[in-house]
C-alpha cells in the first residue's frame, strides 16, 4: 500500500522484471536479514549461506556490530552486503533529525572498525537503510535522502519473529515470492534462533524452481538501469 508513496525506497523489483523483460525477465530475488549480527544465530546462518553458495544483504544494529565484531568481519569477508538498520533498533520516526545521523554514523563506525574499513570508504559503502520495524515518515526519508542513504523495505514479509514455526514461515514466503521479490528475515535476537533452518528451505525451493539469489546492490543496479530508459 505504501509503496506508490514513496516510490523512492527500494521495495522490489517485481512489477519491473516481470512486465519490463521478455519472458518475465530473470528470476531474481534478494534475501535479507534484519537485526543482527547475533553471535550464534548469524554463524548459523551464515554456514547454511555458505553451503549454497549464496550472497545476501543483512541490515545490522550498530550495538550488534560492536558486542559481536567478529561476526560482523564474517558477514564482510564472505561477500555478503551490509546495511545499516540503525544503532539500536529505536523506530527511525521517534529520533530527532540529530539522533537520527548519530545513530546511522555511529553504526558506519561500527561496522568500519569490525570489517577494517577506512572510515570514510564505510561511509561511501554502507549507504542502504532499512527503518527499524519498516516505520518511517516523508520527513524521515527526506533526511535519509538529504544525507545520501539509500532506503530499503521489502515485499515478502513472512513474520519470522514472533517464531510462527520453521514450516510456516517458508509456506509464507513462497506463498508471497516472485521475480524481484525483496525477503526480510531476521538473524537477530527476535526470530533467530529458527533462520538458518528457514533459510536452508527456502534457498533449496527457490533454486529447484529456478530463482537466482542477488544482493541489495544489484535491485538498486537495475532499477537505476530502468529509469533510465
Amino acid at each position: 500500500m505504501l509503496q506508490p508513496l514513496f516510490p523512492d525506497c527500494l521495495w522490489s523489483l517485481e512489477q519491473e522484471l516481470r512486465h519490463d523483460q521478455p519472458g518475465g525477465g530473470p528470476k531474481q530475488v534478494a534475501l535479507t536479514f534484519d537485526d543482527g549480527p547475533h553471535p550464534q544465530y548469524t554463524p548459523e546462518l551464515l554456514s547454511v549461506l555458505r553451503h549454497y553458495d549464496v550472497k545476501a544483504s543483512f541490515f545490522c544494529l550498530g550495538a550488534c556490530v560492536e558486542y559481536f565484531p567478529e561476526v560482523c568481519r564474517a558477514l564482510y569477508d564472505q561477500g555478503h552486503w551490509i546495511g545499516l538498520h540503525g544503532y539500536d533498533h529505536r523506530g527511525f520516526h521517534r529520533l530527532s533529525a540529530e539522533t537520527l545521523k548519530e545513530s546511522l554514523e555511529k553504526t558506519q563506525t561500527a561496522i568500519a572498525r569490525a570489517c577494517g574499513l577506512d572510515p570514510i570508504d564505510a561511509k561511501t559503502q554502507m549507504r542502504d537503510v532499512r527503518p527499524p520495524n519498516g516505520l518511517f515518515t516523508p520527513a524521515t526519508l527526506s533526511l535519509l535522502h538529504q544525507w545520501d542513504y539509500r532506503p530499503v523495505m521489502w515485499s515478502v514479509v513472512p513474520e519470522d519473529w514472533v517464531r510462527p514455526g520453521v514450516t510456516v514461515v517458508v509456506h509464507r514466503v513462497m506463498q508471497q515470492v516472485q521475480r524481484g521479490s525483496l525477503i526480510v528475515l531476521h538473524d537477530g535476537y527476535w526470530g533467530g534462533q529458527d533462520v538458518a533452518g528457514i533459510a536452508d528451505q527456502i534457498i533449496s525451493l527457490l533454486l529447484k524452481q529456478g530463482y537466482e539469489f542477488v544482493l541489495v546492490e544489484e535491485f538498486w543496479r537495475l532499477k537505476k538501469s530502468r529509469f533510465r530508459h
